[in-house]
């Protein structure tokens, strides 16, 4: 009794057997009471803490449960080896107070989009019809490669928007481009050699499978193909129609020399990434590669990130008939990854044309940010070049400056300015002559984006014309 140095709070609306339960742990992880020790009797043990023999038997039971002590049948209680618990509690260092995070007063991230455009009304409409109709199955794991007639609008999709004709039965559909890329990668040989655009999608290398990524340089004309040749890659990631982050467009010389790589060899495969294609503000669409593709060697891969909300975490890709053959030899064990319910919420958006609708309005929105944000450079800061300015919702900005790309990049974020270097994005190191960032305006206010430019310049220390 005398080792038991804890009391109970009668007065507590924690239960007895709890606290009792409790304080006896406490002391065998503290070694209070050693391995072996014989606790007292359960109506010692009451009669000690003046409660019912019912109370101490709870708190022993636990202890038994949990491994803390065990039972001597007619000889009592005994405590446990200490290396043997399932659990040793440990005492937890004190942490330093976390220190608050100073927002962003400029945020040029690449990864946002016009919050005050969504049409929430409409989403809320769907959201609410669904839930308020009977939909018990849907509470049931779906279709491993996503509800059915998600894919079918997205096919409907693609046909109209891009010239692609595939069935809902090619679609897969995922969480994101980092979740289905191994998905895709999963479906070639082991040692099925991947090339990736330098600069590129910087994600990629880290979240693919033990492919070695092979860097093939692009330039004003995106991929340089005769780099591609002469690699060992067996598979090219590619975004063709707004190259990421140079903004740069694949020539129609490439992509006919790039469909034509793909075909030398059995092995060879495309996958193209679409992932902003409805933004482009300059001529006309660019055609996706796999509406060109006539031998089935491209896999389309898109997300509805940029053209909806990059918190919805729904993307998808397109398999060329023998790949959908093997994906569903390889992947009978997976379950698609985004919750049902988000899938007919967007299904349902698609279907009465409110997605066609919304990307109309937000392309109108999106020029005029990006129309002021080029007028505004061209007007007041003619040493800026910029490039990458047909589509998408970020443009290059390069210039020449006393101080290195680095340095200029610590100097915004001490202003409190979000913004990301092109360094960011090389897979292996490179030379560059100027400093080079990128310009994200997708959540920039129109109002703000002057001002936005000024202030950044201001802190470089880039004086107007």
């Amino acid at each position: 009794m005398d080792l038991l140095y804890f009391q109970l709070q009668k007065e507590k609306n924690i239960p007895l057997y709890e606290q009792l339960y409790e304080g006896i742990k406490n002391a065998i992880i503290k070694q209070q009471l050693t391995e072996g020790t014989k606790l007292p009797s359960k109506r010692q043990l009451a009669d000690f803490f003046e409660i019912s023999q019912t109370t101490v038997e709870q708190a022993y039971a636990q202890l038994l449960a949990e491994g803390y002590i065990l039972s001597k049948p007619r000889v009592g209680y005994f405590v446990e080896s200490i290396d043997e618990l399932p659990f040793i509690e440990q005492v937890k260092p004190k942490l330093a107070e976390p220190r608050e995070k100073v927002p962003f007063i400029i945020d040029f991230s690449l990864s946002k989009i016009d919050e005050d455009s969504f049409p929430f009304d409409i989403w809320r409409k769907y959201a609410r019809d669904l839930f308020d109709t009977p939909a018990k199955h849907l509470l049931q794991t779906g279709e491993r490669q996503g509800e059915y007639s998600l894919r079918t609008e997205i096919a409907h999709y693609l046909l109209q928007s891009r010239g692609i004709e595939c069935s809902p039965e090619q679609i897969v559909i995922g969480s994101g481009t980092e979740q289905l890329l191994p998905m895709i990668l999963s479906l070639f040989d082991y040692d099925a050699k991947l090339a990736l655009e330098n600069p590129g999608y910087s994600p990629i290398p880290r979240s693919q499978l033990h492919q070695l990524a092979i860097p093939i340089p692009v330039d004003k004309d995106g991929l340089i193909i005769e780099a591609l040749e002469k690699s060992e890659a067996d598979l090219v990631y590619v975004t063709p129609s707004h190259q990421f982050p140079t903004g740069a467009v694949l020539s129609a010389t490439r992509r006919t020399q790039l469909l034509k790589w793909a075909t030398q060899k059995q092995s060879r495969y495309i996958i193209e990434d679409d992932y902003d294609s409805e933004f482009r503000y300059i001529g006309k669409p660019i055609p996706a590669l796999l509406g060109l593709d006539q031998n089935n060697k491209v896999i389309y891969l898109s997300t509805f990130t940029k053209s909806l909300m990059p918190s919805l975490r729904v993307a998808y890709f397109v398999l060329p008939p023998a790949l959908l053959t093997v994906y569903q030899q390889n992947f009978t064990y997976y379950s698609s990854t985004v919750p049902r319910f988000d899938q007919h919420i967007l299904a349902s958006f698609m279907k009465d044309g409110h997605f066609s609708k919304h990307l109309n309005r937000m392309r109108k929105i999106y020029r005029k940010k990006h129309d002021k944000l080029i007028e505004t450079l061209k007007n007041h800061y003619a040493q800026i070049h910029v490039s990458g300015d047909f589509a998408g919702m970020h443009i290059v900005i390069s210039f020449e400056h006393s101080e290195t790309e680095q340095r200029l990049l610590t100097i915004a974020k001490q202003a409190h300015i979000n913004i990301l270097p092109l360094s960011n994005y090389l897979l292996t190191a490179q030379k560059t002559k100027q400093p080079t960032f990128l310009i994200g305006f997708g959540n920039i206010p129109l109002q703000d984006i002057e001002k936005a430019i000024h202030t950044l310049m201001a802190v470089w220390q880039i004086k107007r014309n």
